[in-house]
């Protein structure tokens, strides 16, 4: 806890991502990373300089998953819940039969995430992306679209009057993983019927073999986005590299 709580609370000051007053929502998805990333922010909440309210809110797919262990995480964590009802997964595969769903889900999944963020006076929405993250989304960006490229930190999304912010990327996957377990997270199965089917798992996979033959393969596609600084990724502090991140 004390390991991964330093960790998100450098990420969110080298990059400014909580202000006095923020109301910020988790997405919530029921994956380890998003329970990971409640969990730490409930934490940091108590102790952090500048006062923010945090809420939780999960679009539901219609895929049939069952959030009630995390309805009652959120009651221990006195954190309020919120899941909004969505017909996106009948009407993905039923429906449409998309043969390439993801951009059309992840579409989908915004619009009514961005509703329930202005409904609840929410002016940040912080992700559940992680190191592992950063580092594969900019190895597809340039094998998939020949960009050099990767979500930002801190995103502004002018037209939502939403600030998207991601405290996590100073933490592995692995040490999520741990985390989520050691603590009990209500983790939820995905029922998605394209998971782990998708472009993304194959660059995982790239990853973890280009990992094997170079250890200094993440950290240098990380250090490389903050020296070099892709747009916005230049860190205000001095950054410390996960100790786990191979």
């Amino acid at each position: 806890m004390q390991k991964l709580m330093g960790l998100l609370r450098r990420c969110v000051e080298d990059y400014n991502m909580i202000e006095e007053g923020d109301r910020i929502a988790v997405g919530v998805s029921g994956g380890k990373d998003s329970l990971v990333l409640l969990r730490l922010l409930a934490g940091l909440r108590e102790y952090h300089n500048k006062h923010f309210e945090l809420e939780a809110i999960t679009i539901d797919m219609g895929l049939g998953m069952d959030y009630s262990g995390i309805k009652k995480l959120c009651q221990e964590l006195n954190v309020p819940y919120t899941i909004v009802e969505t017909e996106i997964g009948p009407i993905i595969f039923d429906y449409r039969k998309e043969k390439n769903p993801c951009s059309m889900c992840a579409k989908m999944r915004r619009g009514a995430l961005n509703q329930a963020l202005k409904e609840h006076g929410c002016n940040k929405l912080a992700l559940g992306h992680h190191y592992d993250d950063a580092v594969e989304t900019f190895v597809m960006s340039l094998l998939y679209e020949g960009r050099i490229s990767c979500f930002q930190p801190v995103t502004n999304l002018d037209r939502m009057g939403v600030i998207q912010i991601r405290p996590m990327l100073y933490i592995t996957e692995k040490s999520a993983a741990h985390f989520a377990e050691k603590y009990e997270l209500p983790v939820i199965s995905n029922r998605c019927p394209v998971d782990k089917h998708t472009k993304r798992e194959e660059i995982k996979n790239l990853v973890y073999e280009l990992q094997g033959r170079y250890p200094d393969f993440k950290d240098r596609v990380f250090g490389a986005m903050q020296r070099f600084p892709l747009p916005e990724w230049e860190p205000h502090g001095r950054y410390k590299r996960p100790k786990d991140s191979q």
